[in-house]
């Protein structure tokens, strides 16, 4: 299993990084937007809508990284002050009834929407966008999938250290937690 884990976190890591990546793209691409617009007075559609897909992959590969490397909200006005096996039994039960049912809710709630999306091949409504929003909707089911894996990797991690005295050992680089 500590493959497995090691894997999980390896793709997080992947998708996190490429995440970053992506929002200088998006910052370039706006830039491009602007620059086409204001200066030579030419507009794209296509481009336009090219930044709400770049933003969808940001959120889609960034939201696994962040609950790898502990990013998400976290209301600690006790988790602090709780030793490891105490804080690890709070990340289990976390995991297990908060993170997966609300993986669970958010596949369950847009599989329809974007099944539809992809029988019909759904396009832009603009004649000149893009016509790939079944792609952009298939983020919806993405998103909740990537973070339901890392959940499993954290998952994993609280009963290591559990069963352990020891904490479970980094498997990749990870930043450092700012509260």
């Amino acid at each position: 299993m500590e493959t497995v884990v090691r894997y999980l976190d390896a793709l997080s890591e992947r998708l996190g990084r490429s995440a970053a990546w992506l929002s200088l793209l998006m910052v370039l691409v706006m830039g491009l937007i602007v620059l086409l617009r204001y200066v030579f007075q030419y507009g794209s559609i296509a481009l336009q809508e090219s930044v709400m897909y770049i933003n969808a992959l940001i959120f889609t590969f960034g939201a696994g990284y962040t609950l790898k490397v502990q990013g998400h909200v976290r209301v600690d006005v006790f988790y602090n002050r709780l030793g490891e096996k105490s804080r690890s039994l709070v990340d289990c039960f976390g995991v297990l009834a908060f993170l997966f049912t609300s993986v669970g809710f958010v596949i369950w709630a847009s599989w329809d929407y974007v099944a539809v999306s992809w029988r019909i091949r759904e396009g832009s409504p603009e004649s000149s966008g893009l016509p790939y929003v079944y792609l952009l909707k298939t983020c919806l089911l993405i998103l909740p999938t990537l973070l339901a894996l890392q959940g499993v990797a954290e998952l994993w991690k609280s009963f290591a250290a559990l069963r352990s005295s020891t904490e479970y050992p980094q498997t990749t680089q990870t930043t450092e937690r700012r509260d």
